[in-house]
């Protein structure tokens, strides 16, 4: 079973008492990270009546959640993290066959809502709970994260054929500029 890469040490000026809860001790360099021997997940931040009414997370939390950000780049775990506004600013596009359907929000059933997200690469799901059990909770009150395998082009299996590939690497070339 892989080991957890961790951070040995705490980012400067985490709070004493979230440095307590975290298993970092002394000389902590960033793990080399193997490609080929890992996944990606995405790790959602599922959204609460105090993210639906838009407020605002306070100076403290995002003060520890950028410390926490900065480890996990440190740690070379970190692809991508961001915010999402409440749904009262969001639509969603419902499908039927070639008839769409477009409903502003808010949306109801709180709890399914997403306030944020991260997408890791981490060596496997073991490691990637590891580090959520160490995130500053994202809310001021009870809250939960989700997270969730990213597929990988390999999981389609035999409908993936050479054209698709192709296509697929040259989507991916052009948004990142290349």
């Amino acid at each position: 079973m892989a080991q957890p890469c961790l951070p040995q040490t705490a980012p400067q000026g985490l709070s004493d008492d979230v440095a307590a809860e975290r298993p970092w001790g002394e000389g902590w360099k960033a793990p080399n990270r193997v490609k080929e021997d890992a996944m990606r997940v995405m790790v959602l931040v599922k959204a609460t009546s105090d993210s639906e009414t838009g407020q605002m997370p306070s100076t403290e939390l995002m003060q520890e959640m950028g410390r926490f950000n900065e480890a996990l780049a440190e740690a070379g775990i970190l692809q991508a993290a961001e915010g999402l506004q409440p749904s009262s600013k969001g639509k969603r596009v419902g499908f039927d066959g070639a008839r769409r359907t477009v409903a502003d929000g808010p949306f109801p059933a709180t709890r399914e809502l997403v306030a944020g997200f991260w997408i890791w690469q981490v060596k496997d799901m073991e490691e990637a709970v590891a580090w959520v059990k160490r995130c500053p909770n994202p809310m001021p009150g009870p809250s939960e994260i989700e997270i969730r395998p990213i597929f990988e082009m390999a999981d389609f299996g035999e409908a993936l054929t050479p054209d698709i590939i192709e296509m697929e690497q040259r989507t991916r070339d052009k948004a990142a500029g290349r």
